[in-house]
Parts: structure tokens; C-alpha cells; sequence
């Protein structure tokens, strides 16, 4: 008999969620079109030595002189702009930066060692500041990793984007916080503890919400964290940073290095948006088909709970 389903509602994002098990089982007879290899670092415009291969640096950790060997984590301008640059229309200017993570090609942020990973954290906040400090009213940083969630160099790195305007979604998100007592990433942690799949708590937590709208969609938050990323302390950033870097870990081992992608979620530079930053974790191990589209419901067919015991297993080390 199928396993039953239930309607669910994530209330951070006020999306209706159908958590299915059942339909993991169904028979899959389509081609996978599996992953679009690695051209390797030869040609890699992001790799060390290379730096001439890319639009001029706006900053670096590390030693070395611009444009040189040496770094740490490198940020130029992104080549093919989503915002701003020499193309930018009416209502699409602002920046768009890229934020080589490591100078290791082989090296995903959930491979980073603890000094790296928080230093790679913290210039993601540095340049979000800088856009904000410029009079941008919004800027957000974000991950892909793999072709299937939207990169198209192989070497790990990030984007920051500062937009000229506030998005629809973070006005939604404001709409959503006003109507709620406390914060609902708060609410959504009480439920996710009430049923059993919060993966790891310490200065940062780390769970799957019980409406997550696929497998394995997590979010990680510092406790005492306020609104806006950009003004998030060393230590707030470092919490965020290491927890982050664990969930990646974990899943890169559980779901074999899975596509992904990683949305910092801050409020706007006038306190728009919600009221706590955090961090959303999607890895592309489904893919939203015609129910999704034609409804705005998402169907989910791990549930959360058995998705967070088995992080929580691979974390302790258990075979069984």
C-alpha cells in the first residue's frame, strides 16, 4: 500500500507542500541526462594563475599582488552580469560579483577547513555591506555548485548580487514577519524539533522545515542572529559559516555530491525583509514538474523527519 501523504505549509516561504514517500518507489524508465563533466584546471578561468583570465579583482584575502598568485578568496566582477555593467537597462543596474571560494579547483565549500570556511563567509558579508554602504537597497549572496543548479564554472565559488531595488519576494517575506510574533524562522525550528528533524544544534542550528518543498532542503541560522547579514558580527558569521560547511559535508557524503544551491536570506538595507538572516540550503536531487507549475504546490518525497535521522545518522558515524 502507498505510504500516506500530507499537506503541510512552510511558513517562511508560505508555500503548501505534499510530503508523498510513496512516490519514491514509482518505476523511472526516463533517461538521466547525469552530469556535465569537468573540463579540469587547465582552461579554468578561476584557478591561480589565471587571474588574467577574468575581469580585474575588487579584493582578496591572502598574499600576492592583484591580479597574481597568492590568494585566499578572490572577488571581480562577474563577465556576464545578471545587473548592472555596461548592458544595464533601466531598473537592471547594480553589481554582480563573483567570489572565487579557494584557490582549489577540487575543493567545494563544504571541503573547506574551519579558518577558510569562515573567512570565505565573512567577505560574502563584506560585499554585501560594500553594495549596501554604496546606496544599493539590497544585495544578496548565493552558491551554485554543479551545472544542475546553475553554475557554469566547475571551480567553487560564489555570487554576490546588489540589486537597485527590493525583490518581490523580500517584500513578501516583510508581509509575512509583521503578521507574526517573533520570527517565523523561530516557529518553523519549534516545529521542525516538535517532529523530529533538526540535524544539529549549537551556536548555530541546523534542520530540515517540516513544509520543506524538496528532499533534503535545510536551513541553518545563528540563534541570536538579527536581520541583516551585512551587520552580522565575526562570531555570528563564523557559527553560520561552520554549521553551513557541516551540512554541506554531510550531504555531499549522503546524496554523492549533489547539485545545489545556497541563498543567504537577509532583510533589505532599510529593514525590509524578515527578521533574522539565515542561510537555505536546495539540493537539486528533484525537479519541480508540470503538478508544481500548474498548482504552486511542491511535492516532497522524503519526508523531512526520515530525511533529518538519516544526516543525523551519517553525523554519528553509524553503518547500520
Amino acid at each position: 500500500m502507498p505510504e500516506t501523504t500530507e499537506l503541510r505549509l512552510d511558513p517562511v516561504l508560505d508555500r503548501l507542500v505534499v510530503v508523498a514517500a510513496g512516490r519514491a518507489d514509482r518505476p523511472h524508465t526516463a533517461a538521466d541526462d547525469g552530469r556535465a563533466g569537468d573540463s579540469g584546471t587547465a582552461e579554468c578561468p578561476f584557478c591561480p594563475g589565471h587571474e588574467a583570465m577574468t575581469t580585474p579583482e575588487i579584493c582578496r584575502t591572502g598574499p600576492g599582488a592583484p591580479g597574481a598568485p597568492g590568494w585566499r578568496v578572490r572577488v571581480f566582477p562577474n563577465l556576464y552580469p545578471i545587473v548592472g555593467g555596461s548592458a544595464a537597462g533601466d531598473r537592471t543596474g547594480g553589481e554582480h560579483e563573483v567570489v572565487v571560494l579557494s584557490p582549489d579547483h577540487h575543493r567545494a565549500y563544504g571541503a573547506l577547513d574551519d579558518d577558510r570556511a569562515v573567512e570565505a563567509l565573512c567577505v560574502l558579508r563584506d560585499r554585501v555591506r560594500t553594495h549596501l554602504d554604496a546606496g544599493l537597497p539590497y544585495s544578496l549572496a548565493l552558491m551554485n555548485h554543479r551545472r544542475a543548479a546553475g553554475a557554469s564554472i566547475a571551480h567553487p565559488h560564489a555570487q554576490v548580487i546588489g540589486l537597485d531595488f527590493v525583490p518581490p519576494e523580500v517584500l513578501a517575506a516583510d508581509r509575512r514577519a509583521r503578521t507574526c510574533e517573533g520570527p517565523l524562522l523561530d516557529h518553523d525550528l519549534d516545529q521542525a524539533r516538535a517532529l523530529g528533524s533538526v540535524v544539529a544544534e549549537g551556536d548555530a542550528v541546523t534542520w530540515l522545515p517540516p513544509g520543506g518543498w524538496c528532499p533534503y532542503f535545510a536551513r541553518v541560522a545563528d540563534r541570536t542572529a538579527g536581520a541583516r547579514f551585512d551587520e552580522a558580527d565575526d562570531d555570528t558569521v563564523a557559527h553560520v559559516a561552520l554549521a553551513l560547511r557541516d551540512l554541506l559535508a554531510l550531504l555531499a557524503t549522503h546524496l554523492y555530491d549533489p547539485p545545489y544551491n545556497v541563498a543567504f536570506h537577509t532583510a533589505a538595507a532599510d529593514g525590509t525583509g524578515g527578521r533574522r538572516w539565515y542561510a537555505e540550503v536546495t539540493p537539486r536531487v528533484s525537479v519541480p514538474a508540470g503538478f508544481e507549475m500548474s498548482t504552486g504546490v511542491y511535492v516532497n518525497t522524503t519526508p523531512p523527519e526520515t530525511a533529518a535521522s538519516r544526516l543525523r545518522s551519517e553525523l554519528r558515524g553509524d553503518t547500520s
